[in-house]
């Protein structure tokens, strides 16, 4: 009996795509993701109590302008984290130092007392991430097997968003219940949890050096910015900005819907329903049919569901529109990174794959500010805006996005070949 389900373990194992290295990548970003994303929800409200802000803008753009600090400088240093981690070659150690830098700035919010120390904070958040994501995806890369890559980044991808859909939740009702202070310890515990686990379960992989690495290094390389790493960090960041805008403008909802943070919580988390339930099987559905027809339909349906946000009238509305963001999101996240995973060359793993993930900052970043600017013409405004361009911008993957499974196949065979593309 016990060989029989080790066996059937074994095999769960290799049809995802896992082995000891994803498994523990994917549970320390599980934690990290959950203390990060508690401050999606608490920001907002922790600037409109703050009683010195220096600047005489509406709230909207202050909340905007300080969510997206973390990502502009997330997105600003990851070119050169990435490179700093092809030529380090210690993915592990650089994991660990962000983490470490990430949840003393989350723990130092206590001590913040004006607008000022929070665009601080924040930027040293930033920092933090950009140091640690580069390594991470570099890591899973060369842990990972092409055929059964999809799967794997699947789960890594769904271990990070259930960290996103716990924290909020966490966040908004520590913050009902007992105030704000508690709630910056609480994340940055995650963050130092995070740290341990990374120490106790991942191995760093030393990296192979081909002819191609030895020449002269160049943190900008621009034989490494193929059209599969571009198009999908462009998907990537339409993806973040439309399902990030909501946050800038949390105090407009609930004065809308009459709802406190708590409520507002959920429904943000309600995004990570939809990605829970679909990144899994859409991940490795993409190994068989190929990456590009899926992040097609997650960009087609993603568009009309952003505009819609600027229309609900009642708490279960957001949360229905939120999960179907987070269903197409699925379909967006997992395969677009296995593309750049695919196509990426040995030694510039960690400057490739900072490109998409940068593309994912950025949006992160994007995201709140463009809500927070557009708003200020009409509450519709932003959502109508990036609706649209989750459309453009699945007329760009369709162009230029390159296929990197070629199925040859009839109704009667499920044979199938995978290549390079760039």
């Amino acid at each position: 009996m016990a060989g029989t389900e080790e066996n059937l373990k074994e095999r769960i194992y290799n049809f995802l795509g896992l082995n000891k290295t994803v498994l523990a990548l994917s549970i320390a970003r599980m934690s990290d993701a959950m203390g990060n994303s508690i401050l999606f929800i608490i920001i907002p409200i922790y600037v409109t109590r703050m009683q010195d802000i220096y600047f005489h803008l509406p709230v909207p753009v202050l909340v905007g302008i300080l969510l997206s600090m973390y990502g502009f400088m997330n997105s600003l240093l990851q070119p050169f984290m990435g490179a700093l981690s092809d030529r380090l070659g210690k993915r592990k150690l650089l994991i660990m130092a962000g983490l470490v830098i990430m949840g003393l700035s989350t723990l130092t919010f206590i001590l913040a007392h004006n607008y000022f120390h929070l665009l601080i904070l924040r930027t040293l958040q930033g920092v933090g991430v950009a140091i640690t994501i580069p390594a991470s995806m570099a890591l899973m890369t060369a842990v990972t097997k092409k055929e059964t890559r999809g799967g794997a980044m699947g789960v890594y991808s769904t271990l990070r968003v259930i960290g996103f859909a716990i924290g909020p939740l966490i966040g908004g009702f520590i913050q009902v219940h007992f105030g704000f202070a508690l709630t910056f310890i609480v994340g940055a515990g995650f963050l130092f949890l995070a740290v341990f686990l990374v120490q106790i379960w991942v191995d760093d992989v030393t990296m192979p050096k081909d002819s191609q690495s030895q020449k002269k290094f160049k943190i900008f390389d621009r034989s490494l910015m193929k059209s599969g790493i571009m198009s999908t960090a462009l998907a990537t960041f339409v993806m973040a900005s439309s399902f990030s805008m909501v946050t800038t403008l949390e105090n407009e909802f609930n004065s809308r819907l009459g709802i406190n943070a708590f409520g507002f919580s959920i429904a943000f988390s309600a995004l990570m329903i939809g990605r829970l339930i679909f990144q899994v099987p859409l991940g490795r559905f993409s190994d068989f049919i190929g990456r590009k027809p899926i992040i097609l339909m997650g960009l087609l349906l993603l568009g009309p569901v952003t505009a819609l946000l600027g229309e609900v009238n009642t708490l279960l509305q957001l949360i229905l529109l939120r999960v179907f963001q987070g269903v197409a999101s699925a379909g967006i996240a997992a395969p677009a990174f296995v593309v750049a995973g695919d196509v990426s060359t040995s030694g510039g793993e960690g400057r490739q794959m900072s490109i998409i993930t940068t593309g994912f900052g950025l949006g992160l970043a994007a995201g709140p500010l463009i809500a927070g600017l557009l708003a200020v013409v009409f509450f519709e405004f932003p959502f109508v805006t990036l609706g649209l361009f989750c459309w453009i911008t699945a007329w760009v993957i369709y162009r230029y996005m390159p296929e990197t499974i070629e199925r040859k196949s009839t109704l009667f065979t499920k044979k199938k070949t995978y290549h390079k593309n760039s």
